[in-house]
């Protein structure tokens, strides 16, 4: 006679099974988060992926959370469902450090507009997420809160810079969790620790928050921020399943006018009238795939066509390949003014980091591009989000590689400057996209030596809805990919 299974235990479970169970009366808040907590306290040491964890704090929002099931209240979309926020992001009474010890002394005054979402969602902040210092690089280690592991291997990086969040939801740390992305940085940890990561459209989440601080030899300083990080970078959500990554965007969702590319409203779906098209591209002709890389490509492309989407495979794709060489010269001018202060109170490693990506980008772009180079680059970004936009409307995808290689060796870009490079050219799918505005979803396929390996979908601006549903159809039919499964 078999052995009944045993039901799962509360940090196991996804975000929108909690949500319903403490909707029910079937569970309380107030259980979820202990539950999370026992799994911080036995993981966390191991992983350092959480740097700031307040239990008094979170079993208080949890105790009122169940006051208001219990006075029969409305109730937001994730009430009493457990999210980590990161380190660089805006959260009251905690200090936006970003990695870096000069921020660690001066608590944000109020939330950031995505944090406030998921409060106004019942959502209950359990624990920051730790980043690389100035949130630049893809791994996670910092002088201030140290190196963050992935728990699938030690030695690969848990990707960066949202590193903290994918290696805490990989652990069960919680079923959710916050991450920001202006180069792949909600993107390509999710993938490296094998959860869903959702860059959504610029504007669609508010990128607003109060002023933040520096603190200096010559005393607090405003941290302004350039143009790119406005027009590319992006709040959005990570999570262990795509429907709770769904559940999660939608939550997080707030048109907001003092973002500056914020919108009022989300457009609705134009929606199609037939099978919708994916168009699949390997590569831009610039870096070779690693095997496994490609498997999980092909492992993701026929999981769609058996779920009736119309796959092709084209031959590269010139609009992305000179999205991420943009990417290379838009970024990198912009973060030129900001190197003053990461000599000054930035790690070693970040300024290491930052030399190796100043050089790769010199390789394409000389080592101090013209003005008129940077404002052409500009004018070029507008005319290929046109041009991307004309290409996928509300009927087409794209499926991408997450990077060429599989989760670099962690501090591989603090070697050769060879090796450096190499690293920027592989990581073409997650730059091409943020340079463009576009929303991208990457998703777990398959285990490969031991490792997960995803893929990356790029739908059209405000297209999340169908991006999601290609995730869903792709993680229906594989394998669960799971530390626990």
């Amino acid at each position: 006679m078999g052995t009944a299974a045993q039901p799962a235990a509360l940090w196991q479970r996804t975000a929108t099974d909690l949500a319903a169970a403490i909707r029910a009366r079937e569970v309380s808040a107030v259980e979820v988060v202990r539950s999370c907590l026992d799994r911080i306290e036995e993981t966390n040491p191991r992983l350092n992926a959480l740097v700031d964890v307040r239990p008094d704090e979170a079993l208080a929002d949890a105790r009122r959370a169940d006051e208001a099931v219990a006075a029969g209240a409305d109730l937001g979309p994730l009430h009493g469902v457990p999210v980590s926020i990161k380190v660089n992001t805006e959260q009251k009474g905690y200090a936006t450090t970003n990695g870096v010890a000069a921020f660690a002394h001066r608590a944000a005054e109020g939330d950031a507009a995505c944090v406030t979402a998921l409060r106004r969602s019942g959502a209950i902040p359990l624990g920051r997420s730790n980043s690389p210092a100035f949130s630049l690089r893809w791994f996670t280690t910092n002088d201030l809160h140290g190196r963050t592991l992935n728990p699938w291997d030690h030695g690969r990086t848990p990707g960066g810079s949202s590193g903290g969040a994918s290696s805490s939801l990989a652990a069960g740390m919680t079923p959710l969790a916050q991450g920001n992305d202006i180069g792949g940085s909600i993107r390509f940890p999710a993938a490296c620790c094998g959860v869903v990561g959702v860059r959504p459209t610029v504007g669609r989440i508010s990128d607003w928050a109060p002023p933040a601080f520096a603190e200096t030899p010559d005393g607090p300083v405003e941290l302004d921020f350039p143009p790119t990080v406005h027009a590319c970078a992006v709040q959005g959500p990570l999570a262990r399943t795509v429907a709770d990554a769904r559940l999660a965007l939608r939550a997080m969702t707030t048109p907001d006018l003092r973002h500056p590319h914020g919108v009022p409203a989300i457009p609705e779906r134009a929606g199609g009238t037939g099978p919708v098209t994916v168009s699949v591209v390997r590569s831009i002709g610039t870096v070779d795939n690693h095997p496994a890389v490609d498997r999980a490509v092909s492992d993701a492309a026929a999981r769609l066509s058996d779920a009736g989407y119309k796959v092709e495979e084209l031959d590269g794709l010139p609009l992305l390949a000179e999205a991420a060489r943009l990417w290379s010269l838009l970024i990198t001018e912009d973060l030129r003014p900001m190197l003053p202060l990461v000599e000054q109170v930035g790690d070693a490693a970040i300024r290491t980091a930052l030399a190796g990506h100043f050089a790769a980008a010199a390789a394409e772009w000389g080592e101090r591009p013209t003005l008129e180079t940077y404002i052409t680059g500009w004018a070029r970004r507008a005319t290929l989000v046109t041009r991307l936009q004309e290409l996928l409307g509300s009927g087409r995808l794209l499926l991408t590689p997450v990077c060429a290689e599989l989760p670099f060796e962690q501090d591989a870009d603090l070697g050769e400057e060879a090796r450096a490079g190499r690293l920027f050219t592989a990581m073409w799918p997650m730059t091409a996209v943020p340079v463009l505005g576009f929303p991208a979803v990457t998703v777990p396929v398959r285990l490969d030596d031991g490792l997960p390996v995803g893929a990356q979908l790029i739908g059209g601006r405000f297209e999340e809805e169908l991006v999601l549903d290609a995730a869903q159809a792709i993680e229906d039919r594989g394998p669960a990919i799971s530390l626990w499964a």
